[in-house]
């Protein structure tokens, strides 16, 4: 085990923690490519399962690679607890239904992801569990929208696509009030520029396969809380509908940590100066950046976000055909329905990500047939530049 320094900058944290060495003192993590453990005595294996001897029992409840990622990513957040998951919505579906039951009643931003929108509309309706989706950047369409039965709250923030800011300090308190737990979606933001337990939330999720794995190698999810909800309402239902992650792909993910500040530093500046350059763009409509100053929830960025983000929203004058025709120019920026990657992806929300959604719906939260979202990668910034700018040309 590594030392039990805890006042780590998060550079050294993304490095060091969590780590568990074998008898041969390996540097790197070691990864643990078992499903089962060997017991020395019968004894031994039932004291195991009582939970009178430490150690792992199966891998689908946990394994020492996993664990590992596990404690990094509670020490980055300042949790007491965490469990992966095999992807994000599986982190995302483990969290909510774990959150309330059959009677409860959920409410949750409306700028959602739409697998997201999916599972809170679609899915836990089947299991009596109603849902109210509002407008979150308002508090008082929040306030509006509790019941007696609220056990609940979601959001992301920034959210995707449209980079909203939703004002998680006080949605918390009005959880809060009401008994009600709060559950953030801190993807857009990364554990780097928000931290959502600071500002009040109950729990938070990541899909690690962004910007924590960050090369495009493999998935992941991650659920954060403290530890009396995740032994009182997680630990169960990983253990018997295992949605755990696996031994490699966490590995893969203890990697992506140790370079994860460099990464989002990175592709954060250069989206900062890409949004500047897009703005100032006539073949532009519209461009969103947590950073700028003309962000619609310009304060609230301020407040609760130590940076801006490495995704830009914009649109492109010209609906779908020139969106499409800027897309289909690109040189350097992959066409993908990924993000928080080292490569620059861009992808039109209307035809991928939220193509479910109707037309009312996509309109409502601002997605436009000429929308895109551009997640910058580690490229050069000039040659983003010089690639965006001559796929604006060929779009006009």
């Amino acid at each position: 085990m590594t030392s039990k320094k805890r006042n780590w900058k998060p550079q050294t944290t993304l490095v060091h923690s969590g780590t568990l060495r074998s008898g041969f003192g390996e540097t790197s993590e070691a990864m643990y490519l078992t499903q089962g453990y060997v017991y020395d005595t019968a004894q031994a294996a039932e004291a195991r399962f009582k939970g009178e001897e430490p150690g792992f029992i199966y891998s689908r409840y946990a394994n020492p690679t996993v664990d590992m990622f596990e404690k990094r990513m509670c020490a980055l957040e300042g949790a007491e607890d965490a469990r992966a998951t095999a992807s994000g919505m599986a982190a995302v579906t483990a969290a909510l239904l774990c959150s309330a039951k059959a009677g409860d009643h959920i409410v949750a931003a409306r700028a959602l992801f739409g697998s997201c929108r999916w599972v809170v509309e679609t899915l836990a309706p089947k299991y009596g569990i109603e849902a109210t989706l509002v407008d979150g950047t308002e508090i008082a369409n929040w306030e509006k929208a509790v019941r007696p039965n609220t056990k609940l709250f979601f959001l992301e923030s920034p959210t995707n696509p449209t980079l909203e800011v939703v004002d998680i300090a006080a949605v918390a308190s009005l959880a809060n009030s009401i008994g009600a737990r709060l559950i953030v979606d801190n993807v857009f933001a990364t554990p780097l520029q928000q931290k959502p337990l600071q500002l009040g939330a109950h729990i938070i999720v990541y899909s690690a396969t962004k910007h924590i794995d960050g090369q495009g190698r493999c998935l992941g999810g991650v659920i954060l809380s403290d530890k009396k909800w995740i032994d009182e309402n997680l630990h169960d239902y990983f253990r018997h509908t295992g949605p755990s992650l696996s031994p490699f792909n966490a590995w893969t993910l203890l990697k992506g940590l140790e370079t994860l500040p460099l990464r989002v530093r990175q592709q954060t500046e250069s989206a900062g100066r890409i949004a500047d350059f897009l703005a100032e763009r006539s073949g532009i409509a519209r461009v969103i950046y947590p950073g700028r100053a003309d962000h619609p929830q310009a304060a609230i960025v301020k407040k609760q976000m130590s940076g801006g983000s490495t995704l830009i929203c914009l649109d492109v004058k010209g609906g779908k055909q020139a969106a499409f025709a800027f897309q289909n120019a690109l040189d350097i920026v992959l066409i993908s329905n990924n993000l928080g990657d080292a490569k620059s992806l861009i992808t039109h929300p209307a035809t991928t990500t939220h193509k479910n959604l109707s037309d009312e719906a996509r309109a409502e939260l601002g997605i436009g047939p000429g929308t895109l979202r551009l997640s910058v990668g580690l490229e050069d910034a000039d040659d983003l530049l010089e690639d965006i700018e001559q796929a604006l040309k060929a779009a006009r």
